[in-house]
């Protein structure tokens, strides 16, 4: 865990330290800390692997922020983490290029798995807000240009996307499936290859604006 950098970004200090202190003892390196979207996007030079971003910031939202992030340190990963769960905040931090969403609710073992697996480039996000994100990309319509243009993938390549977007590890679509690891793996790589997206973060998201569940 000490390769995965970590920036927290949260305006109440003493939740930050605390969380800090938290991934600090679970063998992370936390490498900033942020209270603003100004103090965030000047501290996000030194590309940390995983940002903490709350959504309520004195200068601008956790979407402002980021945003501001992700344009400054493009191959970090937002992970969100906020009291908040209603809908306007987990959409918007999504769209903006989250990765994944958690509330605070969620215990110190929670937020540890969540963070590796936001490293790892998986999309992560507390029970029930995936369905929400689901729910509303599947109520965006796709132009018939970009239906007609759309890379045919087998039948297993879109049963294995389908459990990408739902959360699952290469293993657990392993195990669903009675299929081997490498051959999850042969067809998530054959489906970044066909739709040309770069990592599982892209592929989630584009699960999601097709309506896979």
């Amino acid at each position: 865990m000490a390769e995965i950098t970590v920036m927290v970004v949260d305006d109440h200090p003493i939740w930050r330290t605390a969380v800090s202190r938290d991934l600090t003892e679970s063998g992370f390196l936390v490498v900033a800390e942020a209270d603003s979207v100004r103090t965030a996007r000047a501290r996000a030079m030194v590309e940390p692997t995983v940002v903490l971003m709350d959504m309520s910031l004195p200068d601008g939202s956790g979407t402002d922020a980021t945003r501001a992030v992700l344009d400054v340190s493009p191959r970090s990963r937002v992970l969100v983490l906020s009291a908040s769960s209603e809908r306007a905040d987990v959409l918007g931090a999504v769209k903006a290029g989250a990765s994944g969403y958690l509330v605070k609710s969620a215990s110190a073992a929670e937020l540890v798995e969540a963070v590796v697996k936001t490293a790892a480039g998986q999309a992560v996000f507390t029970p029930g807000l995936a369905g929400l994100v689901l729910g509303e990309y599947r109520k965006l319509s796709v132009s018939k240009v970009r239906q007609s243009s759309a890379p045919t993938l087998t039948d297993r390549e879109t049963e294995v996307l389908r459990l990408v977007a739902k959360g699952m590890s290469a293993k657990q679509i392993a195990s669903r499936l009675v299929l081997s690891h490498r051959t999850v793996e042969n067809h998530v790589q054959a489906t970044l290859r066909k739709l040309q997206l770069a990592n599982r973060v892209e592929l989630t998201r584009y699960a999601i604006e097709q309506g896979l569940d």
